[in-house]
């Protein structure tokens, strides 16, 4: 029961922790860009988690089986390689608010890979769960956008399908960390700790952002020989500066805690507490961004977090 509880606690601290880093990685992405943002923070994660792992484990490299690392390999790329890149050009192009919301959805792509993994069936107030996610997201993502800083902004519409696809990858990425883990096919005595996989998947990760890193290098060269370069606000010094406290809120200790709360949670409850970003992050957009929000949006994220939740309050 206490394993249940810390994993609980640690769902709603990976959600405060994310809705923290979406605030951090959306400004920076302004200064220097998604995919150097993308880099920079899982260089730095990698850091970070190597000295950790060092002080509690005693070693720098944990002891993995090779099923282990496949797991927690296609885990970090596709979690936080290409998820996060999606995730982070979403913010700059739509803002946290609006791309942290259509993460809630989420835990309906969880919920879609445990049936076609798992072999897991949905309950009636499950489907219930899904139509109310997905209705909350859609009445607020075909809300008509004020004049703002996010809304003045091209390319609503790719952000909008990034930012679906980053939920996705998110989903899929869980599922595997929690089989990178051990769980349904290794003795419980021997699961890799949370940390250790969260090592793992994050240097997996920067290993499978280099071909991203390569092919927008690549883009940016030709956009600057055609005399397009992108638009920046602000100095590179202080994105560097607010990455540096993104990586250590969020690759750090948020996909620490999100191991966490599904290594003693179940996988779906894990995911639904992973998800309550869209409605912390409510009064910060007030606070940072100035941005009038209108019922219409507030409650379109309690519709879709509920919606959320539903998927998994209800035995399978």
């Amino acid at each position: 029961m206490l394993d249940t509880h810390i994993g609980l606690a640690a769902g709603v601290l990976t959600s405060v922790l994310w809705t923290g880093t979406s605030l951090l990685f959306t400004a920076a992405g302004r200064r220097m860009g998604p995919t150097a943002v993308n880099g920079l923070r899982l260089t730095l994660a990698c850091l970070l988690l190597g000295f950790t792992h060092r002080l509690l484990a005693g070693t720098w490299v944990p002891d993995v089986l090779t099923r282990q690392v496949v797991f927690l390999a296609l885990s970090g790329i596709i979690g936080l390689s290409i998820g996060d890149q999606a995730l982070f050009t979403a913010f700059v192009n739509i803002g946290p608010r609006l791309a942290m919301l259509i993460m809630a959805t989420a835990p309906i792509f969880a919920t879609l890979l445990g049936w076609a993994v798992l072999g897991e069936t949905l309950p009636p107030m499950a489907w219930v769960g899904v139509a109310l996610t997905m209705a909350g997201v859609g009445w607020v993502v075909l809300e008509r956008p004020e004049e703002q800083a996010f809304a003045r902004r091209a390319h609503r519409a790719r952000g909008v399908i990034l930012a679906f696809v980053a939920g996705a990858c998110q989903a899929g990425g869980l599922l595997l960390s929690k089989q990178g883990m051990g769980h349904g096919w290794l003795p419980e005595d021997q699961h890799l700790s949370p940390q250790a996989a969260t090592l793992v998947r994050m240097v997996c990760a920067a290993l499978g952002f280099v071909p991203i890193a390569l092919v927008h290098k690549w883009r940016r060269r030709r956009q600057t020989l055609a005399g397009n370069r992108p638009l920046r606000v602000g100095s590179w010094r202080v994105g560097l500066m607010l990455t540096a406290g993104g990586a250590v809120v969020g690759p750090f200790l948020g996909v620490w805690m999100s191991l966490v709360a599904s290594d003693r949670a179940p996988l779906g409850i894990a995911q639904t507490l992973c998800s309550l970003s869209p409605v912390f992050i409510l009064p910060c957009a007030v606070a940072v961004y100035k941005e009038r929000i209108s019922p219409r949006a507030i409650l379109g994220a309690f519709i879709a977090v509920g919606g959320s939740a539903l998927l998994f309050l209800y035995p399978r």
